[in-house]
């Protein structure tokens, strides 16, 4: 009995807001718009008074060393963030955490939020979006797939103010789980208060808690009390106003220097904290055109994924890459072809940077001859498709090195001794195995681009890897063949097994211009999966 009630109070609730309380609203806004058009210039006259009543974020003294003692308020929501609205959040948790269905329903309901207010379409996307999903998987979003985005969007006037504070806390309508993770992880945040959502155990409902949609004046006033926060950072619109006046100091960050201000822009050397790591499918920011335009390529990227990997298993090497490169796939080879030392019966080691599961597919296809690649971690699906021959690592460094040797001497083989990949540009602290079995090294910088859907996961399921980077329209291979490592630098001339490994590893940095790290394999899937990124045997894929 108690779940017909509470869908009956949930329809009666749909049905007063979407239906009488929206055709209201949409009915004021025609009408605000009609007088909008009829008095244009004292419209935008008195905007521009309003807009005037507190200085600009540009205008802010950040080299005053007294702030480094005062506390900033602010919103992430159109301060911190350059984007104008959070649709394209919403449907990037949508998406990885509730799937493909739930995001189109979220697309879908474009079609009558532009006629809601801001607090009904905020409701609307938090119900779509997290209604029915598990805590775990929306905080595992809001830590390893948001941040990437919140990054690329930060609004550097309003950061460098952020920055000279030593005490910041932001309040916003925006759900708090949402942005606490990426506020307190990357921009040093003292506290977030925002909006909190209703729950079920261990999952959401999508509806607010009894606190409601937060209101930011009221929220800065309960968490202060008496004290007034040193400075306030806001928007242009009139309830920012109100909540930055309860400040000593109030700056606005306009939305047209946050869109079209080069200088707003913030560039990836000035991150707060560098971006190494980060999941999810989706490789551009879904506002709504993208997100249509992603849904309509779809069926036709699911197509021509499979002629692709039917491309890549069934026809000769040169045919493959013409064929390939007729469906958009671009490869792109620098280097020389080594030779192997016949006299040693042994075939060459390369030594690959680690972008994607194709890595090895694609270097072999550039050398049009076969190889072996060996992987500590590799579903079955991955293994039944590839179009060469795949030899799986126990992670015992004894036995994982006699299987390397016997593989070595029937042939060239391929070995990416980072263990896992990285996406962005740093290479993540390489294994010294392979330099203790051969001498023959040469190492292989391979760089991906992908416009779409991202070729790799921490999270996700991993045997549709290649399946999702070959989805994508365009999606590129650059592959560069070093020299072979001298003599003097391998264990033969006296090296250690780490000393070559740093050394290789410091030349692949510099082919590629990326930065070497020493995260590993095991520190990646604990930041973005809490666990240590192993596929087992007796799981089915």
């Amino acid at each position: 009995m108690v779940f017909p009630v509470v869908f009956l109070k949930l329809a009666d609730w749909v049905l007063y807001q979407l239906l009488a309380n929206s055709c209201y609203r949409a009915a004021r806004k025609v009408r605000n718009y009609g007088f909008f058009l009829r008095n244009q210039i004292p419209r935008s006259s008195s905007q521009q008074q309003a807009a005037s009543l507190f200085p600009s974020a540009s205008h802010c003294d950040v080299g005053n060393n007294i702030r480094s003692s005062q506390t900033l308020v602010c919103d992430i929501h159109g301060v911190l963030l350059r984007a104008k609205t959070f649709f394209p959040y919403f449907m990037l948790l949508a998406f990885e955490a509730g799937g493909i269905l739930r995001a189109f329903l979220l697309l879908l309901s474009c079609s009558f939020l532009w006629v809601l207010d801001y607090e009904l379409k905020l409701r609307v996307m938090i119900f779509i979006s997290f209604c029915g999903l598990r805590m775990k998987d929306i905080e595992s979003v809001g830590r390893a797939v948001l941040p990437k985005f919140y990054l690329e969007n930060l609004n550097l006037q309003a950061y460098e103010v952020w920055s000279k504070t030593s005490s910041r806390v932001v309040f916003t309508s925006i759900p708090r789980v949402m942005v606490e993770g990426f506020l307190k992880e990357y921009m040093a945040v003292d506290d977030v208060v925002g909006t909190e959502l209703h729950t079920v155990g261990n999952r959401f409902t999508g509806l607010l808690s009894s606190s409601g949609l937060l209101v930011k004046h009221k929220a800065l006033k309960a968490y202060f009390g008496d004290k007034k926060p040193d400075v306030g950072l806001g928007s242009s619109s009139l309830h920012d106003h109100h909540f930055i006046s309860l400040c000593k100091e109030a700056y606005v960050v306009h939305k047209e220097d946050g869109r079209n201000n080069q200088s707003c822009l913030m560039p990836r050397d000035k991150y707060p904290k560098p971006l190494i790591f980060h999941d999810g499918r989706l490789a551009f920011l879904p506002a709504p055109f993208a997100t249509l335009c992603m849904f309509l390529w779809l069926p036709f990227g699911i197509v021509l994924a499979i002629f692709r990997i039917l491309v890549g298993i069934c026809l000769p090497y040169r045919l493959a890459i013409f064929w390939g490169s007729l469906s958009g796939v671009q490869l792109t080879f620098q280097g020389c072809f080594p030779s192997s030392n016949s006299e040693q019966n042994k075939g060459v080691l390369y030594v690959c940077t680690h972008r994607t599961l194709l890595d090895p597919v694609f270097l072999s296809t550039a050398l049009c001859k076969p190889l072996t690649a060996v992987t500590y971690s590799l579903s079955k699906m991955s293994e039944i498709i590839a179009p060469i021959k795949t030899v799986r690592l126990t992670r015992d460094r004894k036995q994982d090195g006699e299987t390397m040797k016997k593989l070595l001497s029937e042939g060239d083989l391929v070995v990416c001794p980072e263990g896992t990949t990285c996406r962005e540009p740093y290479l993540l602290r390489f294994s010294s195995l392979f330099a203790e079995l051969a001498d023959e090294i040469v190492p292989v910088a391979m760089s991906a681009h992908v416009s779409m859907f991202y070729g790799t996961t921490a999270s996700g399921l991993k045997w549709l890897d290649p399946i999702f980077f070959l989805m994508n329209p365009r999606p590129s291979y650059h592959v560069q063949i070093l020299g072979k490592v001298p003599p003097e630098f391998t264990c033969a001339g006296g090296r250690s097994s780490f000393e070559v490994a740093n050394y290789i590893q410091r030349k692949l940095a510099d082919a590629l211009g990326f930065e070497c790290t020493t995260f590993t394999r095991r520190d990646k899937y604990l930041m973005l999966a809490g666990n240590e990124g192993i596929v087992r045997e007796n799981k089915r894929n």
